[in-house]
């Protein structure tokens, strides 16, 4: 029960243990459903965050500031938790101001899905120039009139060369990452949040990229419990990277802190529905299907819990046909099983979904995007967006995240805020991030909405 004091000792009885906070507060201890925090406790460290900044000279400043201490050999990082909307100026910064800013270090900034900047410093770190051939299989470096990047990346039509670029730039050595891990978590328990689900995410490979958790975990100072899951990273070999992992790892295996808890939320990479919504919505491709019918039958059948990326109607249908078909044969029942994101998933998929015997979980990442989406598909179509009222309606078993950190910010505030004062109450979707934020007001509010994390 939330409330005044007088409304609490109302409670009280002879047996009630009284705590005397002496002016604090105490929160549950949250649980994200859906957040990379693995992947983001081994970068932290490196990072320079953007979140609630109110304007983008506040940014820039930070920026400048950063550069003049950060050490030689390393970079500067502003990877998500930020956009355009919540800076007073309402627009996103230029590479000329980057470079004005850092003007010596390397600088890598990324915007969402879309796009990322590399200032002069970073170019001349990575040899990009001129004569650079740019290995992606998607998105383009912007070129100038006699053919030298400018700096800005673009992802068309997905994010993989943003996330291939960030790879490329210095990494954090062992105990670095231990250290880094740990002020990671520092901060989210911080803000409440005492364990999480791990969907793992590009460029996190296993186990080579976990040896940092583990030792953490090993020593007995991880301060949030984390169950995980596996992502596919090898394009049309993931199925025999899946076969690999169950040779090593089981479901369940790990203890209360640190855990394998199933596979995804990508388990082929043709089933993955791009969320970039200032492009056009991607379709699957044809051989999606006959990509992904092997991993579940594997998966299935080794009684793996399984989760799915899923932004789109449209994709919805077809993974579901899927797992249907090969639930069919192989069994869904008593298998843990979820439908991550979707934003724009029906009320009929979301009885789909129970019926199968799945959940959904869902985040606040379109509120980052919200005039992107609104200015592609209208208005209208804007408050239809991320059903979350309906989704509870329907009975399906639901938790919610924040996707951490490359879109979203990690603070789960945010996410509970946006979900019960707007989209999770029937408001306006539009969330104005440079409010400030009343905990205990949204407590109050998502208490009464029964939301959860």
């Amino acid at each position: 029960e939330v409330g005044t004091e007088r409304d609490i000792l109302r409670l009280k009885r002879n047996d009630t243990t009284v705590i005397d906070l002496k002016g604090k507060r105490v929160v549950p201890g949250l649980i994200a459903s859906h957040t990379h925090i693995i992947r983001q406790g081994n970068n932290f460290a490196m990072e320079l965050r953007w979140d609630n900044v109110p304007s983008l000279a506040d940014g820039l400043a930070m920026l400048k500031a950063q550069a003049q201490r950060t050490p030689a050999g390393q970079w500067i990082r502003v990877v998500g938790g930020w956009s355009a909307d919540q800076f007073a100026e309402r627009r996103l910064p230029t590479i000329d101001e980057i470079n004005t800013a850092a003007p010596d270090v390397p600088v890598y900034v990324l915007h969402l899905y879309d796009r990322a900047w590399l200032n002069k410093a970073a170019l001349r770190a990575l040899g990009i120039d001129s004569h650079y051939y740019a290995p992606f299989v998607s998105g383009r470096l912007e070129r100038d009139d006699n053919g030298n990047p400018t700096g800005l990346a673009l992802a068309r039509p997905n994010a993989q060369p943003l996330y291939a670029l960030l790879d490329m730039a210095p990494k954090l050595d062992f105990e670095q990452q231990i250290l880094s891990t740990k002020h990671y978590f520092r901060a989210l328990n911080g803000l409440g949040l005492t364990s999480a689900r791990d969907c793992a995410g590009g460029f996190l490979n296993y186990p080579d990229d976990y040896g940092g958790i583990t030792e953490l975990n090993r020593r007995g100072e991880q301060t949030v419990r984390i169950g995980y899951q596996l992502f596919a990273q090898r394009p049309l070999f993931e199925l025999d990277d899946f076969k690999r992992w169950h040779d090593m790892v089981k479901p369940d295996q790990g203890n209360d802190y640190l855990k394998c808890v199933g596979a995804g939320e990508m388990l082929v990479a043709s089933a993955y529905d791009f969320e970039d919504f200032s492009y056009p919505r991607p379709e699957l491709p044809k051989r999606m299907e006959g990509d992904l019918r092997p991993v579940l039958e594997f998966l299935l059948e080794n009684r793996w819990p399984i989760r799915f990326h899923c932004t789109y109607e449209e994709s919805a249908h077809r993974l579901l046909t899927v797992l249907e078909e090969v639930g069919r044969d192989k069994g869904l029942e008593e298998l843990n099983w979820i439908f991550d994101h979707g934003e724009t998933i029906s009320e009929k998929t979301m009885e789909w979904v129970a019926r199968l015997g799945g959940g959904i979980s869902y985040q606040n990442r379109i509120a980052f995007q919200a005039t992107a989406y609104r200015d592609r598909y209208g208005k209208d179509a804007l408050r239809e967006v991320m059903p979350v009222r309906k989704m509870m309606a329907s009975g399906v078993p639901l938790a919610a995240g924040t996707d951490a950190t490359r879109v979203s910010s990690y603070n789960p505030w945010l996410a509970i805020h946006w979900a019960v004062s707007g989209k999770g109450r029937g408001g306006d979707v539009i969330w104005d991030p440079q409010n400030r934020l009343d905990r205990h007001a949204a407590l109050r509010h998502w208490t009464a909405a029964g939301a959860w994390f």
